[in-house]
């Protein structure tokens, strides 16, 4: 696990100057976690935590860049929806960068409404998808 977070603050947090820690929060213990790996290296990571019995939030997914566009954020992203909907969920939603948009919107995410300017500068949108459970 310690080198899904370290994954995480590589590529979502020290870009920004962030401080290590804050690729954790409160919800990792009780969150349900997903990895990616190529050759024993961790490639790419996402978390889905239920926020209430049928809705499922998606969180820190990240993929390393040489990764990109080879079908490994797809993979994990299927893998959250369907721990979720093992797990009762039918709705997920997640707070998108405005560079992911197009990423989630391919896999039937709908945008909504801007939801929060993240270290004052990285744009993020609210997004929903039902999924059959």
């Amino acid at each position: 696990m310690e080198a899904c977070f370290e994954l995480r603050w590589q590529l979502l947090r020290a870009p920004w100057g962030q401080p290590r820690g804050s690729e954790r929060d409160a919800f990792d213990a009780t969150a349900l976690h997903r990895a990616a790996t190529m050759d024993d290296d961790i490639i790419g990571v996402g978390r889905v935590q239920p926020e209430n019995q049928t809705q499922w939030r998606i969180r820190y997914m990240a993929v390393v860049e040489a990764y990109r566009h080879q079908g490994v954020g797809a993979a994990l992203l299927e893998s959250l929806e369907r721990v979720a909907r093992e797990h009762g969920g039918a709705m997920m939603v997640l707070d998108a960068r405005e560079l992911a948009l197009g990423f989630y919107q391919a896999f039937g995410y709908q945008k909504g409404v801007e939801s929060k300017h993240l270290f004052g500068e990285i744009r993020h949108f609210h997004m929903t998808k039902e999924i059959d459970h």
